[in-house]
């Protein structure tokens, strides 16, 4: 049995869950792109590569893997930023490239889209710095073990791979006889450290007087989220996450706490992490950006650490054991008549401020009232800048994901990032009243404001928060807060839907603006905010060196030493 090698390739990919394929359409990959709807996949063609790579990123976030397509050297080098975050961020995006012919490769052409120096080479040498695996799809024979294993090293790596598709190759018959098999993750092999792991972890639970539980960022490509939720609620510990790991736990639930945030948070916090004598810290993800400058990582000698490769405990490392494995005997041989029963510091209770209807918004207070917007399901995304620190303090209702950047933190990200999430969240949960909600400054907003015009034709219930502060102000607080550098060309945003799409009789309705708190009041009480469908764009104002936590330290410092 045979079948074309397009065909092949697309069919994996619907086998792994994938609905939606997003990419730019190239000369080197237009025969792959006619097999994509007959496939049984959607098409989701974005303003260009970068944006796509971002998408595809957001949709494996909420889908757990996507696809990207681009062509051969401008378009893949176009999506590479992309590739690299997802990479660091730890998001397996299968990207393909169509390639020219491989007669043309052989004879060294000079032709269009390369180096002109006559080697193809160099843009799959680039690739393999930032995807976990590399396949050149030239010898028909090889094909379709190229691809499983192509596939299968994004899903254990949770990492970007890299496949190749040379424009002659697209139709060519390979063998179909794997399709029967599916794609599945290895098991961890049994190291035999197991019952030793186990027992110890379980006396030091046991143990404890002051234990908590830490989830951080690589939680969620473990596959250990569910068991997560039992431990939490079983053993009803103080339960903190980082920034990447919020809203992975259930933060309606008594004993979850927030981001844990060291000596920027609440000094009786930082007061019990310190003191704790058992850590149970989920899928560390310990850059300087998660760890606040390396301060909240755990102090390791009363640390319990389950990675995505190793279990870590006293000093002592067991490798190949994965948490999938470890975790599930851990819950079920748990005497929870043994499991000390502990009272963790109380929770923040600062008195919210009483807001002047006519008073201007500020950072401090905004992200509170926000938070009253969101619904169970929900997405709400938060881009790099004023809205991530500020995002960091919301409570999100039970099952709401929130991503917000820890690590590569490229700007301008989590507009794309909002259509692929929300497209997948579409998917996943077949309801079209899903919702996504972005938080995005004005000037990260100008990286990518073109895939609006995607969100739109998707047809994607998606609410656009704009912080509309005049400029790159997270910049301004960490330095130039007066330089001119971090000043963007003003925009109307009021303009945008309709200039990117949106229906001109609906555009009254779909665009908001608050400089005041009784304005942002009616603007989130309006219908079309809390019931509404489709793009809805919510402007609001706040001053240009307006920061908080962190960033404020930052200003204040620059501000002391002028």
């Amino acid at each position: 049995m045979s079948i074309k090698l397009a065909d092949y390739l697309f069919t994996r990919l619907r086998q792994l869950g994938i609905q939606s394929i997003f990419g730019v359409p190239g000369d080197y990959n237009l025969h792959l792109l006619d097999f994509v709807q007959p496939s049984g996949l959607s098409w989701v063609g974005t303003c260009n590569e970068l944006n796509a790579a971002y998408a595809a990123d957001g949709y494996a976030r909420i889908n757990g893997v996507s696809a990207l397509i681009t062509t051969f050297g401008v378009g893949e080098l176009s999506a590479i930023n992309g590739i690299a975050g997802a990479y660091a961020e730890k998001a397996p995006i299968i990207h393909i490239v169509g390639t020219p012919a491989r007669t043309i490769q052989d004879s060294r052409a000079l032709v269009h889209h390369t180096l002109a120096d006559g080697e193809f080479r160099r843009f799959a040498d680039m690739a393999s710095h930032v995807t976990v695996a590399q396949v050149d799809l030239k010898d028909p024979r090889l094909v379709p073990d190229q691809v499983d294993w192509a596939l299968r090293e994004a899903m254990i790596h949770s990492r970007p791979v890299y496949l190749e598709v040379p424009d002659d190759m697209v139709d060519v018959h390979v063998d179909a006889s794997n399709l029967t098999t599916m794609i599945c993750t290895p098991s961890a092999p049994v190291t035999g450290y197991e019952p030793v792991v186990l027992d110890r972890i379980l006396d030091r639970i046991y143990a404890a007087k002051r234990p908590l539980i830490l989830v951080d960022g690589e939680s969620r490509c473990m596959g250990i989220l569910d068991e997560i939720d039992r431990l939490v609620k079983t053993t009803g510990w103080p339960t903190w996450t980082t920034i990447f790991g919020k809203s992975l736990v259930n933060e309606q639930l008594a004993n979850v706490y927030g981001i844990y945030a060291g000596s920027l948070g609440d000094p009786q916090w930082k007061e019990y992490f310190d003191s704790a004598d058992l850590i149970i810290n989920m899928g560390p993800h310990y850059s300087d950006t998660n760890s606040q400058n390396f301060t909240t990582i755990p102090n390791p000698t009363v640390t319990i650490t389950l990675s995505n490769t190793y279990v870590q405990m006293d000093g002592d490392i067991y490798r190949d054991i994965h948490p999938s494995n470890i975790l599930p005997q851990i819950l079920e041989a748990l005497d929870t008549s043994r499991v000390p029963r502990v009272t963790g510091p109380a929770k923040s209770t600062n008195e919210a401020d009483q807001l002047n209807p006519s008073d201007p918004i500020t950072q401090k207070d905004f992200y509170r009232i926000a938070n009253s917007l969101f619904r169970e399901c929900d997405i709400v995304l938060t881009e790099t800048g004023t809205a991530a620190h500020g995002g960091r303090n919301m409570v999100l209702p039970q099952n709401t994901r929130l991503l917000g950047p820890a690590t590569w933190l490229s700007i301008g990200y989590m507009l794309p990032a909002t259509l692929g999430a929300a497209l997948a969240q579409r998917e996943r949960t077949q309801n079209p009243e899903s919702r996504a909600i972005l938080f995005i400054g004005d000037g990260s907003l100008q990286m990518t404001v073109q895939e609006i015009s995607t969100i739109i034709r998707e047809s994607l219930n998606v609410i656009i928060i704009i912080i509309n502060n005049e400029g790159y102000t997270i910049e301004r607080a960490i330095h130039g807060r007066k330089q001119s550098y971090n000043d963007i060309a003003p925009w109307r945003h009021a303009q945008a839907l309709g200039f990117f799409g949106a229906d001109d009789t609906h555009l009254t309705r779909r665009y908001f603006s608050a400089r005041t708190w009784g304005q942002l009041d009616a603007v989130l009480r309006n219908k079309s905010i809390q019931d509404g469908t489709g793009v809805r764009m919510v402007e609001v104002f706040m001053g240009r060196e307006d920061v908080q936590g962190a960033l404020l330290r930052l200003l204040e410092k620059q501000i002391g030493d002028e």
